[in-house]
């Protein structure tokens, strides 16, 4: 494993754990060349898997972007780092398990949206602007006026 600080090709694992959610080990590392310490991450990956995006543009899927998107929508949020982490891995983990690897934009956007939903009403708000595409700030009151009680964070 390449060093973050110095870019030294090698480095010693002095710590490994499984995460809190178990869908990943969590390395504690030491460069070699410097000394320096950090952290990587090991997940399980089933499947190479294609986003379809709009006009049939197509691009890798990332989770780090997914995770992201939804770290935003949670921003200054009452909700746990490690629900974040489930609802991303839940997600990753239903689209690799489906039988096809090119998904189209629109279903990842609404697993989150439903995900989201069940987790606070005002992320699954600010999520919803952005993929739903607000203009106006009377979209998001009609938007709202169809959130009853959605999961209360």
């Amino acid at each position: 494993m390449r060093c973050p600080f110095c870019a030294h090709e090698d480095s010693q694992v002095k710590d490994s754990r499984p995460t809190e959610d178990g869908n990943a080990i969590r390395r504690r590392r030491q460069c070699e060349a410097c000394a320096a310490r950090f952290t990587t991450f090991e997940r399980i990956q089933l499947r190479d898997l294609t986003i379809v995006k709009s006009e049939d543009r197509r691009e890798p899927f990332e989770r780090d972007k997914l995770m992201r998107s939804v770290a935003i929508a949670c921003r200054k949020r009452p909700i746990a780092p490690t629900a974040i982490e489930k609802l991303v891995s839940g997600i990753q983990r239903q689209l690799e398990t489906q039988g096809d690897p090119e998904i189209p934009a629109q279903r990842i956007g609404e697993m989150v949206m439903e995900g989201l939903k069940g987790l606070d009403s005002v992320a699954y708000i600010r999520f919803a602007s952005v993929y739903k595409d607000f203009r106006e700030a009377r979209d998001f009151e009609e938007f709202a006026g169809t959130v009853n009680e959605v999961g209360k964070g």
